[in-house]
């Protein structure tokens, strides 16, 4: 198994499995999805009762219910670095939190304006600070407050997706396309593809972009479909993956992170296999 990268960007990627087959790219699509950890807002404590600023008193109270203001806390995206954060369950201590397993945030804002994600501050390092900083949260009016003190802890989108990195994960066979003779109106055939993979040089038709080639047939319909000069297939063995993240983790972790993780599942498997 082989991985040519194609565009590796900050948030997005796309790249081609190579010597590979579709049980495999389906296994790290999964992987991706599914078992990537990341850091994420976990427990939510919020102060009741009266809160003075400055002599002015304002009321803990907002138009949503705690539970949807926790709920949207949990989907803003935490910066997540595996030097520092390991799993509550593993942690050395035996998961009553503790800074290397968790991270606390608070958040303290008084009406009347709206409460974004970048009102979160970290109680510690600024480089834990959300990137995502206008996620909107609740809107408060005149003599409204919110006082809150938010935990982000490791997990996996297993348990729920606020914890899933990963998000638009798919792929396709990559194309294969061969002019095998004349092609009576390159123009029109050029034209035709949707993707634009086709460009007429000299009177000829040529294959310019054979990755974004979507496999619509466009081209062979234009072209006679059954006597048609161009050939189009899809390799099933390789394959065109294109995926984002939520900018917890940047493209090249998810990446690597990944393909450590499926390997680590195959080496298990064998010695399952292996012990039977």
């Amino acid at each position: 198994m082989e991985i040519e990268i194609v565009e590796m960007a900050e948030r997005k990627c796309k790249f081609i499995l190579k010597n590979s087959t579709p049980a495999m790219a389906n296994a790290l699509r999964r992987v991706m999805l599914t078992d990537i950890p990341k850091m994420a807002i976990d427990k939510v404590e919020f102060h009741l009762g009266s809160i003075d600023v400055d002599g002015k008193e304002f009321e803990s109270i907002t138009p949503l219910f705690d539970e949807i203001i926790a709920h949207r806390l949990g989907m803003v995206p935490v910066p997540t670095d595996y030097g520092l954060f390991n799993f509550k369950d593993e942690c050395v201590c035996g998961g009553e939190g503790c800074p290397n397993c968790e991270i606390m945030y608070s958040l303290n804002k008084h009406g009347p304006c709206t409460v974004l994600s970048g009102d979160l501050e970290p109680l510690g390092s600024q480089d834990l600070k959300v990137k995502d900083e206008f996620i909107p949260i609740v809107e408060l009016a005149d003599g409204q407050s919110v006082l809150i003190y938010a935990h982000a802890v490791m997990g996996t989108s297993r348990q729920h997706v606020k914890w899933q990195v990963a998000n638009g994960v798919g792929y396709s066979y990559l194309p294969r396309i061969e002019i095998k003779g004349k092609v009576s109106s390159p123009e029109d055939v050029a034209a035709s593809c949707p993707k634009k993979v086709f460009e007429v040089e000299g009177g000829k038709l040529v294959v310019k972009r054979p990755i974004d080639c979507s496999l619509c047939m466009t081209c062979v319909e234009e072209t006679g479909d059954e006597d048609s000069p161009i050939s189009v297939i899809g390799d099933d063995t390789a394959f065109v993956f294109k995926f984002e993240t939520d900018g917890s983790l940047t493209a090249q972790q998810v990446l690597d992170k990944a393909t450590e993780i499926l390997v680590d599942q195959a080496k298990d498997f064998a010695a399952q296999v292996a012990a039977l």
